[in-house]
């Protein structure tokens, strides 16, 4: 349970759209004492988040060797949402937009810094000349 709370980012649709219910009398001689549809505006009943199709829903961090009982997570909560579900594992470093072979080898050329629970790429300074000869050199292309 500890396991689970400390790595989920969680729920990624917020619930802002508010779902309203206007309650009718079931009653005897009940069509004597409501108004029908007039004035139907109703008492706020739940909120709910509007997602697209393929949207995602839910995010984990976790180290590999704890992957499977993410999986096992993901696969329980999907029976909680409508329609089908599909659990995608990503090659990108923890919620960075960098792959992981990408993220190892900028660590060990100081070109990344580990920024929490994301990672900052390290702008480089000092000359132009010398830093276009680094970039050239670099096999590492950032998505964005």
């Amino acid at each position: 349970k500890q396991w689970y709370q400390r790595r989920v980012r969680g729920i990624r649709p917020q619930p802002h759209s508010v779902v309203r219910i206007n309650k009718m009398l079931t009653c005897a001689g009940a069509d004597r004492l409501q108004t029908g549809m007039r004035h139907s505006y109703g008492k706020s009943y739940a909120r709910v988040a509007r997602v697209t199709f393929e949207q995602e829903l839910l995010s984990i961090r976790t180290k590999k060797n704890n992957a499977k009982h993410a999986f096992e997570a993901l696969r329980r909560a999907s029976f909680k949402f409508p329609g089908k579900t599909e659990i995608v594992v990503s090659r990108d470093w923890g919620f960075t937009d960098i792959e992981a072979s990408d993220y190892i080898k900028g660590r060990k050329e100081q070109r990344i810094e580990f920024d929490g629970s994301y990672a900052r790429i390290v702008q480089p300074k000092g000359c132009v000349e010398k830093i276009n000869r680094q970039l050239e050199r670099s096999e590492i292309a950032f998505k964005g």
